[in-house]
């Protein structure tokens, strides 16, 4: 059983790399030999590995460090993209089958350049639920990797490789995405730190798309320090991480509808002992009354911006490929379908709306904290059927999708004690508050961690 809360942090690395303890070809090595190793999950985490590119990449690395070249404090780690990412040269497979008659991408996509530019070591791109359509995490092509806390249980989506890849080191940080929290479930139920930015933040060009609308993309780590260096670099943005705020008169609201229904024991606890935790050190924890989330079902009960989105881009392809795509995700595509322009404005027009009128209420707040997900991680029987599947689908994704939805930031920080299932505490900030979110989870982290 992997232990993601002592993997060394992208901070001790660097250090590490700086003092001359270790090297970047050391480094990739072990990551590599983790991918490889046949009792690990490296064939289903990964649906690419680039090993001769990463040992290529590491050398460069340390022979520009000797020559005092340091690119930021990515030079030289290993880290994982997803398997949605345009990289030039190869072709571009989404966690699909379907797309493997496409042609070889021209370029990397913005954010895998900015990767390479910094000076990460990118070792391989990794397995995903399909298209990006799942919180599960499940794949039925490539395999699904086994949640590093128990083996039997699905890893969390859509970036279910993306995960397992860092708890189980191999790879230090990883870019993930996150359409209605594929970042920030596989974080929470695999016990590592996920950070959702305001979208706009990022660009997702060369990214194959879920829903342009409600599509971020965001780093899974091991820290929320390592989440700022990776968010800083995807964003285009000078790296720096910002400061602790101090947890003494912070504000947190916990909405009473909606997010908090038919939640897992296991995860009652570990949150609201994570909530006393906080309350001990000076933040005022609140319960309000957010009753406009209770409108979210109905708001999407045509499918939403992810069903419209995901059909106008899949029509022609699902026409011609529907067999070689998964059984539990092209019919939520489909739904698309029956969707007219009249219900996508409406939807527009509902979405600004809802936006406008939970923000006069959170604004009060630093933050809106919540479980991550509403249970912790189901095992691969319980969603081996398709009403098991989608039960838990619902389930997982319900409350990260809040924050998709009214284009929010967030981020899921893990709060269980050892022993237990991994569970996340989520934080969620207001739009472009991304900073300000992450200066406040450099705190909130090492109290709500029961460790």
């Amino acid at each position: 059983m992997a232990n993601p809360t002592q993997n060394p942090t992208i901070g001790q690395l660097a250090a590490d790399l700086a003092a001359g303890r270790t090297t970047s070809r050391q480094l990739t090595e072990e990551a590599l030999a983790r991918i490889e190793d046949p009792k690990g999950e490296g064939k289903r985490a990964f649906v690419k590995v680039w090993k001769a590119q990463a040992l290529a990449a590491a050398e460069a690395s340390d022979v520009q460090r000797k020559a005092g070249l340091v690119l930021s404090p990515l030079a030289g780690i290993p880290v994982s993209i997803k398997n949605l990412c345009d990289v030039a040269g190869e072709t571009t497979l989404a966690g699909s089958t379907a797309l493997d008659d496409a042609k070889p991408a021209k370029a990397d996509a913005p954010v895998v350049a900015r990767l390479r530019a910094a000076g990460a070591v990118i070792v391989g791109s990794t397995n995903m639920s399909e298209f990006a359509f799942s919180g599960v995490g499940f794949n039925p092509h490539y395999g699904t990797p086994g949640n590093p806390a128990d083996r039997k249980r699905v890893p969390g989506g859509s970036s279910s490789g993306a995960a397992v890849s860092v708890a189980d080191r191999m790879a230090v940080a990883a870019l993930g995405t996150d359409t209605g929290g594929s970042v920030r479930i596989p974080a929470a139920v695999c016990g590592l730190t996920g950070f959702k930015p305001t979208a706009r933040r990022v660009p997702i060009d060369g990214v194959v798309p879920l829903s342009t609308s409600l599509d971020s993309i965001g780093p899974l780590a091991n820290s929320v320090e390592d989440c700022a260096i990776v968010d800083a670099v995807f964003a285009g943005e000078p790296i720096s991480v910002p400061a602790a705020a101090p947890l003494s008169g912070l504000r947190f609201a916990i909405p009473k509808h909606f997010v908090m229904d038919e939640l897992d024991p296991v995860v009652v606890v570990a949150f609201e002992r994570a909530c006393k935790a906080l309350s001990a050190k000076g933040v005022k924890i609140e319960q309000i009354d957010l009753v406009e989330l209770n409108e979210l079902p109905d708001t999407n009960a045509k499918g939403g911006f992810a069903a419209s989105e995901a059909y106008a881009w899949h029509k022609d392809l699902i026409a011609r490929r529907h067999n070689d795509y998964d059984q539990l995700v092209a019919p939520r595509i489909l739904r698309g379908k029956d969707m007219s322009a009249a219900d996508y404005i409406e939807l527009l027009g509902k979405r600004a709306d809802l936006q406008r009128r939970v923000s006069a209420i959170t604004a009060n707040y630093d933050a809106v904290i919540m479980p991550t997900c509403a249970i912790v991680a189901p095992t691969l029987d319980e969603v081996s059927t398709s009403d098991g599947f989608t039960k838990k689908n619902m389930l997982l994704l319900r409350n990260t999708t809040v924050g998709n939805f009214l284009d929010r930031c967030g981020i899921s920080l893990p709060c269980h004690a050892a022993g237990e299932l991994p569970v996340g505490f989520m934080l969620m900030g207001e739009a472009m508050a991304d900073k300000r979110v992450l200066a406040m989870a450099r705190s909130v982290a090492p109290v709500v961690s029961a460790h």
